[in-house]
């Protein structure tokens, strides 16, 4: 009976030997089950931090470029508001500007909410990332609206930093685009939109862009962006050629294409 007892446990020893020295048991299944779990808090990890990026990118910066927008946009009228008054009806503007001056403002009802967009100095993404227009200075220094001739290029953020340019695609041939200085409304009409090229065709924001169908010096203006949305792949241009100016009044009533 002792015997019989003995030869049980010993068959019970080399049965759990094999199971415990088994490949496919128990040992290497849970070793599986835990890499399966790491990998996906791995991957859940991932997309939060993506979620967190992409909201920071098209959301939190659109938040700060705004704050930034508005409190420059402030600081100019009241700049305009305070000036001295010298008697002299002419318009006055600087001379020259450094980069990150202000200019002015660009007022585009087909942009919808970005309809009224701050115009600085410069299109370095620390001039553009502060929701802002920023004016051309190179490879070709774009013209102001008051010179006799010249291609008043400028350029602004579609996705993120303020997205003032988001909706650029919304202008046709005939919308008025109009730009606001301290002394004048320069009103212009939509001419020509390239819906895309490269973003190295630096000649759409030539004195005279070829592709405009402009063939001889005048008064233009050229708004670019980046395209299609959310890349920068590839860059978009509308151009507009002035139609007539106004002189600010009192009351800074806008001309009737903002009525």
């Amino acid at each position: 009976m002792a015997g019989r007892r003995q030869g049980y446990a010993q068959e019970r020893g080399r049965r759990g030997g094999r199971r415990q020295g088994d490949p496919g048991g128990p040992v290497r299944g849970g070793r599986v089950a835990a890499a399966v779990s790491v990998l996906g808090e791995l991957l859940i990890t991932f997309g939060v931090l993506l979620g967190l990026f992409v909201a920071y990118s098209l959301w939190w910066t659109n938040v700060l470029a705004d704050r930034q927008a508005d409190s420059l946009a402030h600081r100019l009228r009241d700049q305009w508001t305070h000036r001295p008054a010298t008697g002299d009806t002419a318009p006055r503007h600087p001379r020259s500007f450094a980069v990150g001056d202000a200019v002015g403002f660009l007022h585009v009802p087909a942009l919808g909410a970005d309809s009224t967009v701050l115009i600085r100095m410069g299109t370095g993404t620390d001039v553009l990332n502060q929701g802002v227009a920023g004016v051309y200075r190179r490879p070709y220094a774009a013209a102001m609206p008051w010179e006799r001739t010249g291609n008043f290029a400028l350029a602004a953020h579609r996705d993120g930093h303020g997205a003032r340019f988001h909706n650029l695609d919304r202008l046709h041939k005939g919308d008025p685009v109009v730009v606001e200085t301290s002394d004048t409304w320069y009103v212009y009409r939509v001419d020509a939109v390239l819906p895309q090229t490269s973003k190295e065709d630096t000649g759409v924001i030539a004195p005279v862009p070829k592709e405009s169908g402009f063939t001889r010096p005048g008064r233009y203006i050229t708004l670019t962006t980046c395209t299609p949305v959310y890349t920068s792949r590839y860059r978009m241009a509308v151009w507009g050629s002035l139609v007539r100016t106004v002189p600010v009044d009192a009351r800074r009533t806008p001309p009737a294409e903002l009525r």
